[in-house]
């Protein structure tokens, strides 16, 4: 069961772990590349900003975005304000987001955000958290994957193993940690199958395209690490 209420709770911390850390740099380090290919600091920040208005549409059942293009526009404009304007920003953008998570309403109905996707109303504050947290990291500031949240990363884990599920360009994958616990299961039936074990951080750094992306991971068995599709 998806609490929405302890999420928001989640989601306020990270967003203060962001912001403190953002807080700490200069204007010369917004400008700065992130670990986002092609993207400043400044274009992250920026988009996190955007990226809680979006969701605050979603919640009202508004478009997400107005389209593809004015998502960029918006991202591109915002990207290279002074330091003082992006921080806040952060703030009135998550406070908005948070206000509008707080009114009462049918937390189980859909919604849809963009490209057509849907999901519960109540999955949202995660998916907030998720942009928090793993841009954190694209910021290369000295918050790693190693240092997120246990819960998190282990439901980040899940959600996207779920996301490259049925794929016919990933094959046969089943994830399982050095430490034991859980294992998850992705890609689609075509190809040989694939047994990767690793850290929580390697295998979020995989499914996500971040930190090595999976170069520490062990191949226990299969052909080798598979190659993932853009996000």
């Amino acid at each position: 069961m998806i609490d929405h209420v302890r999420d928001l709770a989640s989601v306020r911390e990270a967003t203060q772990r962001l912001i403190d850390a953002a807080a700490a740099l200069d204007n010369a380090a917004l400008a700065e590349p992130s670990r986002l290919p092609g993207w400043t600091r400044g274009h992250v920040l920026a988009h996190v900003s955007r990226n809680a208005d979006a969701l605050v549409n979603v919640l009202r059942g508004l478009p997400m975005y107005k389209d593809a293009a004015t998502r960029e526009a918006d991202i591109q404009r915002d990207a290279g304000r002074p330091l003082d304007v992006h921080l806040a920003d952060l703030r009135e953008s998550a406070g908005r987001f948070l206000a509008v998570g707080t009114e009462p309403g049918d937390w189980e109905r859909l919604v849809e955000l963009r490209n057509g996707v849907t999901d519960h109303a109540a999955r949202i504050p995660f998916r907030r958290w998720v942009e928090v947290d793993l841009h954190h990291v694209d910021l290369g500031v000295g918050y790693e994957l190693e240092d997120l949240p246990d819960e998190f990363t282990e439901r980040e884990i899940a959600f996207l193993a779920d996301r490259w599920s049925g794929r016919s360009d990933v094959p046969p994958v089943t994830l399982r940690s050095y430490t034991g616990g859980p294992s998850w299961t992705t890609g689609g039936t075509e190809g040989a199958p694939v047994v990767l074990e690793g850290s929580f951080a390697d295998l979020l750094g995989w499914l996500s395209g971040r930190g090595e992306k999976g170069a520490h991971l062990g191949v226990v068995s299969g052909d080798g690490l598979p190659e993932l599709p853009p996000l």
